[in-house]
């Protein structure tokens, strides 16, 4: 009987923790996308702002930062960015290793954790410029002081054509999955109004595309500097953005762009409300 009655607590007490762990992780993702949904957001600002000839700094993480600590309560706004990203670090490298399941293959977690790297370095670029550390380098300064190095090591045209090659891929497959609405398997849609699903259902099309695109340029750059052995013709978000002005198309295609970037932060906002976290 009070064996019986051991286990059983104990079970409530394994159940309690493993509910507290839950609602934890998904308080951090919902952070997480939050996050990103500013960062998004303000990104596709200042490229409308570059469009139309008004300035608008560096389109890119840094320059979106930037843009926060000159407004009223920035700092407070930067660090919360920062606690936004480490969440999403902490959700992203839990799902890398917690996750199982027929749906959790080996490659989704090896994604989801690649992607928390990638967020623990948001975060702490975000901590360093938000304790005063300075702006530090542009994305563009960063992806030609990366492409240079890459292509002094042995078969390093060879490798950075190839990181070109994958940017391209993803942001292909990106765009291709956005516009396939493959994003709704993700979202409790059941719980949104019909009016509602159609306009996160556009904000998810419009913004992956436009994110997708975003990233099959900054990937056809690497290539062209891996082709031409000149890391000079890399370019980071930055630079990338503004090349959309120089099309035929003018600064409409940028505008284009920047709108789709500012309807994807929308969408991140909407995935921190009724993602299946």
């Amino acid at each position: 009987m009070t064996s019986s009655h051991t286990q059983g607590r104990g079970r409530a007490a394994k159940s309690a923790a493993r509910s507290t762990q839950n609602e934890t992780l998904t308080a951090a993702g919902r952070a997480g996308f939050s996050a990103r949904g500013v960062v998004y957001v303000l990104i596709g600002a200042l490229s409308i702002r570059i469009a139309v000839g008004s300035g608008g700094g560096q389109a890119d993480r840094q320059g979106a930062l930037h843009e926060i600590a000159t407004k009223p309560f920035g700092e407070v706004m930067l660090w919360a960015l920062v606690v936004g990203f480490g969440a999403m670090a902490l959700w992203r490298g839990s799902r890398a290793v917690l996750s199982r399941g027929p749906d959790r293959k080996a490659g989704s977690r090896a994604l989801d954790g690649g992607r928390a790297v990638f967020y623990a370095f948001v975060c702490w670029g975000t901590a360093v410029y938000a304790s005063g550390g300075g702006q530090g380098s542009s994305s563009n300064e960063q992806s030609q002081d990366w492409t240079s190095s890459a292509l002094k090591l042995p078969f390093g045209q060879v490798l950075v054509g190839a990181a070109g090659c994958v940017l391209i891929g993803i942001g292909v497959v990106l765009a291709v999955r956005a516009a396939m609405r493959k994003f709704l398997r993700r979202l409790n849609t059941g719980s949104m109004s019909p009016r509602t699903k159609q306009v996160v259902t556009a904000l998810g099309v419009g913004g992956g595309v436009a994110r997708g695109a975003v990233f099959a340029a900054a990937g056809i750059f690497i290539l062209v500097a891996a082709v031409r052995f000149d890391p000079d013709k890399a370019k980071g978000v930055d630079a990338t953005l503004r090349s959309f002005a120089q099309t035929p198309a003018g600064p409409w295609l940028l505008v284009a762009v920047a709108i789709g970037l500012i309807l994807f932060g929308v969408f991140s906002f909407a995935s921190a409300r009724w993602r299946r976290l």
